[in-house]
């Protein structure tokens, strides 16, 4: 595909020579002839510095300014904007062919996605999914790399997903996303608004900005429905957009809403009101921040054409979402959950959910990631203190920080409510010391890191699994 014919993709640009795209490039390291490389100021980073190398390895660019380069250039606005728009161009505009629904807030996306894609697949459907754990479509199962991948990623296998069946898309969509303008060139049928809580200040600076990420998702031009927690403060910012909606939620009015007629260790039995439209369903996944998950899956189905039939029947299909308040093991007649729970709303409402099902203590255990907003430890810790019993404070993915030093932080939070609580660095060692004090009725919740499957440690990923290590040491304490 010709240079100049990609450019006509764009709106505002300058083309300075032309040349045979054969691909697309975002690491300059690996760019060959015919490529085309991406450059962009970023905030950490000026891509342009790369866009040399790219060059003499035969590549041609897409640079914010000219650049002294004999290679062919196109000359855009907004690198990143351009990168979107051009990796749909070059992969066909896979995104033109599918319907999407876009899942955005702090906490409960890869819940909500997962609920939803089980009921439009119970519809009959052929569904793609796209999020924090992978992404899944046609039987194949891809490992993850980002919530919401990179654009050339995005779109190559948004291109995969089409040519394999692929009509419906159910995608987590991320404040980063959203700032970075990956989906720039999607126009989703569906957004739906989980929360807006305390996270990622280390990149967006403040709550306002971080918010105004996510409200994004939801303009006109950009989405045909929403979907909005009715519980949650900032759908006030939401509804000042004329796009139609509906309201959910559990505690404020809202069109649709859930009755919990019964709740265990084993989930709940609910009753759901659609708009009037009345919807019995069994969830298998504990909480009551999980019933505003379903809730608004239900919702968006029902939007999309799903009966109460399939709703019912594709969210008892959920048995578990992998390291989302997932029960893992019993253990000296204990229960063991994992979960993904790595801020200070998400830490409580498991930690509150917990807490109502546990005959004995409540025993939490979880750390603070490195070289990430700073300011939720102290808050965290303060969680932790005035809903468990006890605490084993631990290391997440300190990635660059000293995590003595991370530790100390959540300390200060936790002191200040409570002295229950012990440090144990080593996250396998912290782990074991917990199941040791494990007693009949006891609940262990293991949090922070969820299902994944590395812990980082000065820029490099080990291997590790929580879920793994639990199985492991139960087998070794037994």
């Amino acid at each position: 595909m010709k240079l100049s014919a990609l450019a006509k993709e764009l709106a505002e640009k300058k083309l300075l020579g032309d040349c045979e795209v054969t691909g697309l490039c975002t690491d300059s390291r690996t760019a060959s002839e015919g490529e085309l490389f991406f450059c962009y100021r970023g905030s950490s980073v000026d891509l342009h510095r790369y866009a040399e190398e790219a060059a003499s390895r035969g590549a041609c660019i897409v640079c914010e300014h000219e650049m002294p380069l004999s290679c062919a250039q196109l000359v855009v606005p907004d690198g990143r904007k351009a990168m979107a728009e051009l990796s749909a161009a070059f992969y066909a505009h896979p995104e033109r062919g599918m319907r999407f629904t876009g899942v955005t807030g702090t906490n409960g996306k890869t819940t909500t996605c997962h609920l939803l894609a089980s009921i439009l697949e119970a519809s009959g459907r052929e569904v793609g999914l796209i999020g924090t754990l992978g992404a899944r479509f046609a039987g194949r199962a891809i490992p993850p790399d980002l919530t919401t991948p990179d654009p050339v990623s995005l779109f190559a296998l948004l291109a995969e997903m089409k040519k394999a069946g692929v009509r419906e898309v159910v995608m987590e969509v991320s404040a980063h996303a959203l700032a970075l303008k990956k989906t720039a060139p999607i126009f989703f049928d569906v957004g739906i608004f989980t929360n807006l809580t305390r996270d990622h200040l280390d990149f967006f600076g403040d709550m306002e900005r971080y918010g105004e990420a996510k409200r994004e998702l939801f303009a006109p031009e950009r989405c045909r429905f929403g979907v909005y927690n009715a519980d949650d403060p900032f759908t006030r910012e939401l509804v000042k957009w004329e796009t139609p909606h509906i309201l959910y939620g559990l505690e404020e009015p809202a069109d649709a809403f859930a009755l919990i007629e019964e709740e265990s260790v084993e989930g709940s039995r609910l009753l759901f009101n659609l708009s009037d439209e009345l919807c019995e369903a069994k969830l298998r996944l504990l909480g009551r921040h999980n019933v505003r998950n379903a809730l608004a899956a239900a919702c968006a189905a029902r939007r999309l054409g799903a009966s109460p039939e399939h709703i019912s029947r594709g969210i008892e299909g959920v048995e578990r979402v992998d390291g989302r308040l997932e029960r893992v093991a019993a253990f000296r007649g204990a229960e063991i959950f994992v979960d993904f729970a790595h801020t200070p709303d998400g830490l409580e409402k498991s930690l509150a959910c917990l807490k109502e099902l546990c005959e004995g203590r409540l025993i939490v255990l979880f750390g603070c990631g490195g070289n990430r907003d700073g300011g939720k430890r102290k808050q965290m810790g303060e969680t932790a203190a005035r809903l468990a019993d006890f605490a084993v404070l631990t290391s997440d993915n300190p990635r660059f920080e000293d995590p003595c030093a991370i530790l100390a932080e959540i300390e200060e939070g936790y002191r200040a409510l409570s002295e229950e609580y012990v440090a144990v660095e080593e996250r396998e060692k912290a782990i074991e010391y917990a199941l040791k004090l494990l007693g009949e009725g006891d609940i262990l919740l293991i949090a922070g890191k969820g299902g994944e499957t590395y812990q980082e440690i000065m820029g490099i990923k080990f291997d590790y699994n929580d879920k793994d290590t639990v199985k492991k040491l139960v087998g070794k304490l037994s």
